[in-house]
């Protein structure tokens, strides 16, 4: 059985972590003393889920994360130091700190370590996310143990909603433009000016003719809805 340590506070270990071309030794004490951390932990840097879900809907929440008290966001999984550095840069998780429990004592202590030999793994983490206070663990959500890899309930926004319940997630936004583009550029700064994010697609004319019947640039959706060019998103956002 995979063990619910609420209200217990976090193992004693130290992270022997890359930051650039030098080792650092991480401690337990650094990431968690007088701090509100959110932790979430995966089987495997480099995997399928990890890569598409898990880290980078932690990574696109940060700021609301941060807006409601918490401190940092750490991802732990049974990799080396040079494995979660690479992964880091690869998944451009600028919010997040990867912390690489190589050896898997951090995991062993939680009661999460288990054994994916089946898949070349060896032991590795269970899929898991908890909310630290100052070193205690205050709630953990665990996925449920049956075959595969679950991924239901260690996710952001069952975190976030732990949280906050009633908060507003920020809209998914999609720039379809192009380099030297003034209506893109436009575009750009209305978004960034009211702080929101966006990500910004290169734009063909046969990608928008499929995307939305349209040839111009830029073309923006807001949470999958078609909100059109830079005028019509000046009129969306009043």
């Amino acid at each position: 059985m995979l063990e619910n340590r609420e209200g217990t506070r976090v193992p004693e270990v130290t992270f022997r972590t890359r930051e650039g071309s030098q080792w650092r030794d991480v401690s337990t004490a650094e990431l968690f003393a007088g701090k509100t951390v959110v932790v979430f932990s995966l089987p495997g840097a480099f995997t399928p889920t990890c890569s598409s879900a898990h880290v980078p809907r932690y990574n696109e929440l940060a700021p609301t994360f941060r807006a409601h008290g918490v401190d940092e966001i750490v991802c732990i999984s049974v990799n080396d130091g040079f494995v979660m550095e690479a992964w880091s840069h690869d998944q451009e998780a600028d919010q997040l700190r990867l912390i690489p429990d190589g050896n898997g004592a951090f995991t062993e202590a939680m009661g999460m370590l288990v054994d994916k030999s089946d898949l070349g793994f060896g032991k590795r983490s269970w899929r898991y996310s908890m909310l630290v206070r100052d070193g205690k663990i205050e709630k953990m959500f665990i996925e449920p143990q049956k075959p595969g890899d679950p991924f239901e309930v260690s996710d952001a926004e069952t975190m976030l909603r732990h949280l906050a319940a009633n908060t507003k997630l920020p809209p998914d936004i999609t720039l379809f433009g192009r380099e030297g583009c003034a209506h893109c550029a436009r575009a750009r700064k209305l978004l960034q000016d009211q702080g929101l994010a966006f990500t910004e697609l290169p734009a063909s004319p046969r990608v928008l003719r499929a995307v939305c019947g349209r040839t111009s640039t830029p073309q923006i959706f807001i949470d999958g809805r078609h909100i059109g060019g830079a005028d019509e998103l000046a009129a969306h956002l009043g």
